[in-house]
């Protein structure tokens, strides 16, 4: 693998933790800015919304730019966002630049992804992917933790410190490592349009959407619904999540190796598939937490082999507009956190948390269907010889 391919990896890494590490710092912001918790996740909030928001329309308006270069700057400008959400005295201060990192995250991590896959052979586009969601999975296992740690020792505004001097130095090697890479044509954003009106290319989509959705529904509220059946304490209950991340992080690279080695269009309808069967089968393992232990690793391994897949599928349906792709499937993947959070908070609302992993499992059945039904249509180059012919 191209070594170039471990750095934009490293960079995904850097993005995803300014994303995940506030999680683990959500009670030290309220009681320093006087507020609530609630009002302090609303920080989180806000970044997974405006990142959907921003990823498409920022790849569409910088697409004229030259790449590196592009990156070095967002870099820069992800640096300075995170400096200023450090010094931040005020709630709503800390609110309105977290709109700008999300914003300047998004792009980071689509100009990653697209990097990747361009400087790399076509048959090892699935497993560039994949590397660079090593890169943002390991950011997930390892952001909260690390977030804990610094704010105790010091105080919550260190981690985005750490952030901003990582973004930093990041931003002054980008150019030493990379080559130029020059810009695409202008995509003007009827091409996002004309992707959502072909069905098979928004099927594709909702493979994400829809898997990432149904995961959400039960992972979003992971630690209640395991102490609930398990009965097990705050430490073990760490472990646990430590177990989770690190079976996460491998994930990214086996969606990426399966697509490669299967094929794009048997690897989306397999990895819901197999994550279907794992996600169905936890609530029957919660007698013994050794039981459940290597159930959950493999849910949590599977949950980030779809992204890469997904997006793998998705440039060799429609190689022109493979940007555009993925920046819609980033956009997706935060679609569906918004929307499996949502659901499995009305899902404990009116019912039990005991029913989440079987309504995720039903979101999980739509996106296998969706798989179905969108591996079964001509991707866009037949379309093309079909209607030349």
């Amino acid at each position: 693998m191209n070594y170039r391919v471990y750095l934009l990896a490293f960079t995904a890494f850097a993005a995803g933790l300014d994303e995940n590490i506030i999680v683990g710092t959500l009670s030290f912001i309220a009681s320093d800015l006087h507020v609530s918790v609630s009002a302090a996740g609303q920080l989180t909030s806000i970044f997974s919304i405006f990142f959907a928001i921003c990823a498409p329309f920022l790849l569409s308006w910088t697409a004229s730019l030259e790449r590196r270069k592009l990156l070095q700057w967002t870099l820069f400008i992800f640096a300075i966002s995170n400096i200023v959400a450090a010094m931040s005295t005020s709630y709503s201060l800390l609110f309105v630049i977290r709109i700008v990192s999300a914003a300047s995250c998004s792009l980071i991590i689509v100009l990653a992804t697209t990097i990747a896959t361009s400087i790399v052979p076509d048959s090892h586009k699935g497993r560039a992917i994949g590397f660079v969601f090593m890169g943002i999975s390991g950011s997930l296992a390892l952001g909260v933790p690390f977030g804990v740690l610094l704010s105790n020792f010091f105080s919550w505004r260190a981690p985005f410190v750490c952030i901003s001097m990582l973004a930093f130095y990041l931003a002054l090697f980008i150019p030493l490592a990379l080559p130029r890479i020059a810009p695409k044509p202008t995509v003007p954003l009827k091409k996002y349009w004309l992707q959502l009106k072909n069905m098979k290319m928004l099927s594709g989509q909702f493979i994400s959407v829809l898997m990432i959705g149904g995961h959400f529904t039960l992972f979003a509220y992971l630690t209640p619904y395991v102490q609930q059946e398990l009965q097990i304490s705050g430490n073990i209950m760490s472990l646990v999540l430590l177990f989770f991340g690190v079976a996460a992080i491998s994930g990214g690279y086996l969606g990426g190796w399966l697509s490669d080695c299967l094929g794009p269009r048997q690897a989306v309808v397999l990895i819901p598939s197999l994550f279907l069967v794992f996600l169905f089968s936890l609530p029957f393992m919660t007698r013994s937490l050794y039981l459940f232990l290597p159930f959950m690793m493999i849910w949590s391994c599977l949950s980030w082999t779809i992204s890469p897949a997904v997006q793998n599928y998705l440039i060799h349906s429609d190689p022109t507009n493979g940007d555009v792709s993925i920046g819609m499937n980033t956009s997706a993947m935060h679609v569906g956190v918004t929307v499996g959070s949502g659901i499995g908070g009305l899902v404990i609302s009116w019912g039990s948390i005991d029913w989440n992993p079987w309504v995720g499992s039903l979101i999980v059945v739509l996106s296998i269907l969706c798989a179905l039904y969108s591996t079964s249509r001509k991707s866009i180059i037949e379309e093309n010889v079909w209607r030349e012919g």
